[in-house]
């Protein structure tokens, strides 16, 4: 069905989607290059969330050249008026001949009708080129429209024999400068990220978007305005005050609670959420992941806190990806453990991890696991 010209394009879709992934959240990363005569006339990406989709910047390009044409895209074209008008309809209005779909739009809103609108204007369109590639492009997005929750990454950082910080609770800096500048880059790609009462206490923690930490390469690229993903924290004590350092730097702090109490004084950028409890009277974590993709929109979550959260969201089977910086120092049997665990009795019941990626990030060893 698709020549080696088809998976070329496409290609060249899925790396322009790429250019899109610090700034179009919510929205998916989209690609789309549209093709004339075996020649490019017109290609763009979604560049942020409330702007043109990557179909509008390809046919401005182009301009009448899109008559004809082919256009490859990342994602299935919009059928629904949302802040942007319809791409279906503006492919069908440049008279493109002919469209090469990626993979069909999870979204309810879409979900094939954006197909089912190209054809009925007889307009040719396969579908389910680089499909795993396309798919690979939005983890967040589709676990929010698929699953119903966020796409959980987990990041630690550890010595070498897998501990935190010392027994009095010392860890600045375990890891070096490099690799906390590589964490930037995950909270720029995240829309939350989801930490404790105790873990912002610890060290009057921002837990915000240090744009300054980010490398050269984020600040160039020619996308939309970085923007401050939000704060989760679980707070159920209602310890944190308004003048802590999560209040006065970055964007939304949302407090998680039992029990909303209308009496407590907030700053602007704060505001309370409830969180149910589970039958052993703690946090209800998968009621929580689901409220946050349902009602805010939360497509990839960035978790940063303590062994007891960290071994709690394993245990639920609620990490999908598990990222260690590993310091090149030892700290000892008395130091504080990566993740408090059950004790297991037998190796088959322990979690089970797949290597994704190792790398050297400055001085300190980045190990990037998918929980299987």
């Amino acid at each position: 069905m698709f020549s080696a010209a088809d998976t070329a394009f496409m290609a060249q879709a899925i790396r322009l989607a790429e250019l899109g992934r610090y700034t179009t959240s919510p929205n998916p990363n989209v690609g789309a290059v549209l093709v004339q005569n075996a020649v490019v006339v017109g290609c763009g990406y979604h560049k942020q969330a409330g702007g043109p989709h990557a179909e509008v910047f390809a046919l401005r390009e182009a301009g009448i050249k899109a008559k004809g044409a082919t256009c490859y895209v990342t994602l299935e074209p919009c059928s629904h008026h949302g802040r942007t008008p319809p791409c279906a309809e503006a492919l069908i209005a440049a008279g493109v001949a002919r469209v090469v779909i990626a993979m069909q739009d999870p979204n309810p809103q879409v979900a094939g009708r954006g197909v089912a609108l190209l054809r009925a204007a007889g307009i040719l369109v396969d579908i389910g080129l680089l499909e795993a590639q396309a798919r690979a492009l939005n983890p967040g997005f589709l676990s929010r429209m698929e699953r119903n929750r966020p796409y959980v990454q987990l990041k630690l950082a550890a010595s070498l024999d897998g501990r935190t910080a010392l027994a009095n609770g010392d860890s600045k800096w375990l890891t070096g400068d490099a690799a906390r500048a590589d964490v930037q880059h995950y909270r720029a790609q995240s829309c939350a990220v989801l930490s404790t009462a105790t873990t912002v206490l610890a060290d009057n923690a921002r837990l915000n978007l240090r744009t300054e930490q980010l490398l050269h390469s984020v600040a160039t690229l020619e996308n939309g305005e970085l923007r401050q993903p939000k704060r989760v924290i679980l707070d159920r004590n209602a310890v944190l005050d308004a003048k802590l350092a999560i209040f006065q730097h970055g964007g939304e702090v949302l407090l998680c609670v039992s029990n909303v109490e209308n009496s407590r004084q907030l700053p602007n950028i704060a505001r309370q959420i409830h969180c149910p409890l589970d039958d052993k009277a703690q946090f209800d974590l998968p009621a929580l992941l689901e409220h946050l993709a349902l009602r805010e929109n939360v497509n990839t979550l960035w978790v940063e806190a303590g062994a007891t959260l960290a071994g709690t969201l394993l245990q639920l089977k609620l990490v999908d990806e598990l990222i260690v910086y590993v310091a090149p120092k030892l700290l000892g049997n008395t130091a504080q453990p990566l993740a408090i665990l059950p004790q297991f009795t037998v190796l088959d019941a322990v979690p089970q991890l797949s290597w994704t990626d190792v790398r050297m990030v400055g001085q300190d060893l980045r190990l990037t696991a998918r929980l299987t």
